[in-house]
Formats: structure tokens, C-alpha cells, sequence
């Protein structure tokens, strides 16, 4: 029998295959290597002068980049550095695949609640971006996207302007989406004991049983020391039975994710079938001792499992020894999605707002390609995206893995820009985006090509309100991780272009006051 992997060697395996999963190669190294900046765990940066962006000490490293464990506790994040600037004329085509997870912002606003500043590493500027809902029109009846693109100037940078690009799909109301039989895989290790750990994670469970519908199922599968089937796949009409087996979970004993997987995936087989969602639910803090498997072979286990038609998504929990790393991994091997949940409210926005999008996918392996005139564009950045990098010459390559995209899911992209002498007086269009992806079930990838609708605005004021609040938020994320395009920014100032688009939104509001938080924390204040 073989010995559970020590944690020491998961973090080691973790690290080692974090090229697995890789969308793709990376790009040329002459114009898109990576830029890489050190990540960090410091919780307060030192006080500065106000206006200024928040600047926080460096951490002790080890050799591979990954951050030390003394930095803060057992706690595992990956820093997969910025993108680089980008000459239009030498490399007109910026690649990406989608990404609609949020868990991101959700760790940083706790940790900014709870009056720490939020790990570098752990900042991932398109999580915090497509946390927010914003506008879009209804899809062609062509294509399951809307999409929208548009530019200003910058605010923040002179000379400069921002695109945004935005893909949406149509949400579907509960009777319209396909049946789902989902195993909650929970980790009821000891690890997990707390109030923000299993505990919520039962509530957590509770509110998604509750918003089921007739026609799906839910099995329960627990790992700890060791796993079992706590409840077979169980249908809606018996509610209660699954309810109450939710609610006698308890916690103890070490972990042991790899067997959990297994039964899991077990279960989840039993409900394959045409036109249902089969899924697999992590809930964890991701402080897994993989068990009999190997990393590498939990990863060859999800991506098997996927493509005889089993997702996975990851819920993340705790805070002291949150392997985000490990979560986000998992999910993206698993075509799903990584959510942090900080508490009740974070719950109800992912299983009952979004049961839609978090359930069922309406686009695989989605792939963007954002196509830059070089007449007009000098050169370009692309504000995140840093692990979801494809090579320009794999959009077409079917074999490569990319990001999913559920029913009602919104993907946003900005990118700051320099115009050439002609794009500044042009005011043409900048560019289109093209879009390539496979069916739920399929194949085959099909693409679709979307135009640039009009120039830039001819102001950052005259741009849309969902504009401007996707770049404060984008300026608020890359302040945050320490970006050095952002090193010269005004904290002060993007809080004000936050609130000035925030409406009434309660989400929104909440950012600006997230941004308020890290004036303080800073020993900011209201000036400029």
C-alpha cells in the first residue's frame, strides 16, 4: 500500500506541473514572454504619501517562484508575473482563453475586510473584473455571444487609451437549463473545522439543493482520513433526505483528496447521459494530501473524466492555509470554475443568482483573438489573463485546451493601448475580436469574427458607465498586485472613477469601499 504524499511533495508536484495545465506554449520570447514581478504575503505595506499606488514589501521566494510557507502559514499562491507591452506592427494578434472564475476578488475582499492587504499573487486582475454583471445586448441569433467592444482615453495614463473587450451568453431561467446530477465532493478534514470552513460550506450546499429543480440529482461524497459515499445520487423529490445529510457532516482526521476523486467520479458516471450536466463539486481550503494518487495523475484522472463527460468546479474556503493554487488547477483542468466563498452572501451570488452559469456550459475550449489595426494601435497590454496565455498560432489548434463559458457567464478583457499618429486622429474603428469554441458536446470548433462597432470615445467621461467601472476595477486589481504600469496611479483618484459609475449597484458600492479600505490600510488619505 502505498504512503499518503506528504504535504511538502504535493506543493513540489504542484508546482512542477503547473505547465499541465498551461492553455497552450507561450509566445514568441522576443514580444510575449512574460514580465515576471515576485509575489508576496506581507499583510500591511508601509505608509505612503497619498495619491500615490500601494507598494508592499517582497517575501522570501523559493527557487521556482513560488511563495515561502512561513509567509503566511500554509497558505499557497502562484505569481504568474504581467503581461508585456506588445508592438501591434511586429505582433497584431493578442490570444487568450476564457475565463469566468471570480475567486480572486472574493479572497481579497475578505482579506481586505478582515484588515489585511490581499497577497499579490493571489490578485488576478479578470477575476476581479468579471466578478461584476454589466450590460449586453442580446446575443445574433447566429451565435450564442454578445459581444462589445469600445475605447477612451485613459484617465490614469496621459496619452494613452483602454479597450475593453466583452463576451456574454443568454442566461437561461431554471426550466430551460439541462437536468444536473452533481456529486458534492466535501472535504471534511480537520483542516476544515471552523464556522468559515465546513460550516459554511454546508450552508453553502444547502442554498444550491434549494435552488435544484425537479430532474436533478445529488450524490454526497466526503474525504478525510478516508472516503465514502454518504448519500447516492438522489433525486429532488427527495429533498429532505439530502438536506439532512448535509447538515450532519462533521469534521476531522487528515486529507485525502485522490480516493475522494474517485468515488466521486463514480457516482458522478452513474448520471451520464444525453442532454444532462454531470459535474463534480469540490469543497475545500484546498489543503490536500493527495493521497495514493500522485498530482499528475489526479490531473490525468480530471481530464479523463472530462472528456467522458464529467466537469469539475472548485469551491474554496478558509483563510491560513487556503491553497488557492490548487484550487484554481483543479477547476481548469476539470473545465469548470474556482469560486471563493467568504460567507452567505458570496454563496447566494454563485449558487443562486448564477445557478445557470454555474452549472451548465454552453461553450467549451472558448478561445478570443483580439486582432489590433497597426495602422492605428502602436503598441498594447493586456491587463490580466497572465495564466490563460495561448499561442497566437494555437487559436486554430483544436487540440489545445482553453476556458468554458456557462449559460449567462460574462467574460471581460481591457487592455491599455497607445495609438499611432493616425489612430489618434482617425477615430476608426481599432480592431475586432474573433471567437472560437466547441458546442457542450462537440468536436468540432466553429468561429465567429466581431468588428470594432465605431472608434474610441472622445472622452473617458463620455464612455459608458460599465466602461468605466470595469477599468477602475482593473486599475484597483493591478495597484493591488503591484503592477509596474500602475506604479504611478492614484488610489484616491480610481476610487473616485469607481464610485462616479458605481450606480446602485450593492456590488459595486462595495468595491468602492474595498478601495477606501486599502487607502487606510496604506495610511492613505482623500488627496490625490
Amino acid at each position: 500500500m502505498k504512503r499518503l504524499l506528504p504535504m511538502r511533495n504535493l506543493l513540489a508536484a504542484l508546482l512542477l506541473s503547473s505547465t499541465l495545465l498551461a492553455p497552450s506554449c507561450s509566445k514568441s520570447s522576443e514580444d510575449k514572454a512574460m514580465s515576471h514581478t515576485s509575489g508576496e504575503i506581507s499583510v500591511r505595506a508601509p505608509s505612503a504619501s497619498a495619491g500615490s499606488a500601494v507598494m508592499m514589501p517582497e517575501p522570501a521566494m523559493t527557487a521556482d517562484g513560488a511563495l515561502s510557507k512561513q509567509d503566511r502559514g500554509e497558505e499557497q499562491y502562484k505569481d504568474y508575473g504581467t503581461n508585456p507591452w506588445v508592438e501591434a506592427e511586429k505582433d497584431r494578434l493578442s490570444t487568450f482563453a476564457a475565463d469566468v472564475d471570480t475567486a480572486s476578488y472574493t479572497l481579497a475582499r475578505r482579506m481586505l475586510l478582515e484588515g489585511n492587504l490581499p497577497v499579490k499573487a493571489a490578485v488576478r486582475v479578470e477575476e476581479f473584473v468579471n466578478y461584476f454583471s454589466y450590460r449586453f445586448p442580446e446575443p445574433a441569433p447566429s451565435t450564442p455571444f454578445s459581444v462589445i467592444m469600445e475605447a477612451a482615453p485613459s484617465p490614469l495614463s496621459p496619452g494613452r487609451h483602454i479597450l475593453r473587450v466583452g463576451v456574454a451568453t443568454k442566461a437561461k431561467v431554471a426550466y430551460e437549463r439541462k437536468p444536473a446530477n452533481l456529486v458534492f465532493l466535501v472535504d471534511v478534514s480537520g483542516s476544515m473545522r471552523g464556522p468559515d470552513r465546513l460550516e459554511l460550506a454546508k450552508k453553502s450546499l444547502r442554498i444550491l439543493t434549494e435552488n435544484l429543480i425537479d430532474g436533478d440529482t445529488v450524490a454526497l461524497v466526503t474525504y478525510a482520513g478516508s472516503s465514502r459515499v454518504i448519500l447516492q445520487p438522489t433525486g429532488m423529490q427527495r429533498k429532505a433526505q439530502i438536506l439532512s445529510a448535509i447538515d450532519e457532516l462533521q469534521s476531522g482526521g487528515s486529507t485525502a483528496m485522490g480516493s475522494g476523486l474517485d468515488l466521486a467520479y463514480e457516482q458522478a458516471a452513474k448520471g451520464i447521459k444525453p442532454g444532462a450536466v454531470s459535474r463534480v463539486i469540490v469543497l475545500s481550503d484546498g489543503d490536500a494530501n493527495v493521497g495514493s494518487h500522485t498530482h499528475e495523475e489526479i490531473l490525468k484522472i480530471i481530464a479523463g473524466r472530462v472528456k467522458e463527460g464529467v466537469t469539475l468546479s472548485t469551491i474554496g474556503f478558509g483563510v491560513g492555509n487556503y491553497h488557492d493554487q490548487t484550487m484554481e488547477q483543479l477547476a481548469n483542468k476539470g473545465n469548470g470554475n474556482n469560486f471563493y466563498i467568504d460567507g452567505v452572501d458570496a454563496a447566494k451570488k454563485v449558487f443562486q443568482e448564477q445557478i445557470g452559469a454555474t452549472l451548465e456550459v454552453v461553450a467549451k475550449d472558448a478561445k478570443f483573438q483580439v486582432d489590433f489595426d497597426p495602422k492605428l494601435v502602436s503598441r498594447y497590454r493586456l491587463v490580466g489573463y497572465e495564466n490563460r496565455d495561448v499561442a497566437d498560432t494555437d487559436f486554430r489548434n483544436d487540440q489545445v485546451d482553453a476556458g468554458e463559458i456557462g449559460a449567462g457567464h460574462q467574460v471581460t478583457a481591457m487592455y491599455e493601448i497607445e495609438l499611432t499618429a493616425e489612430g489618434k486622429q482617425s477615430g476608426a474603428p481599432l480592431g475586432g475580436v474573433r471567437i472560437r469554441h466547441k458546442a457542450p458536446d462537440g468536436i468540432k470548433a466553429t468561429e465567429a469574427a466581431f468588428p470594432m462597432v465605431g472608434g474610441p470615445a472622445v472622452s473617458f467621461a463620455n464612455a459608458s458607465a460599465d466602461f468605466r467601472f470595469a477599468f477602475a476595477t482593473a486599475a484597483f486589481a493591478d495597484v493591488l498586485r503591484g503592477g509596474q504600469d500602475a506604479d504611478h496611479w492614484s488610489i484616491a483618484q480610481i476610487r473616485d472613477l469607481a464610485k462616479s459609475a458605481a450606480g446602485e449597484s450593492k456590488d459595486r458600492r462595495e468595491m468602492v469601499s474595498l478601495i477606501e479600505k486599502t487607502m487606510t490600510l496604506t495610511g492613505r488619505t482623500a488627496q490625490r
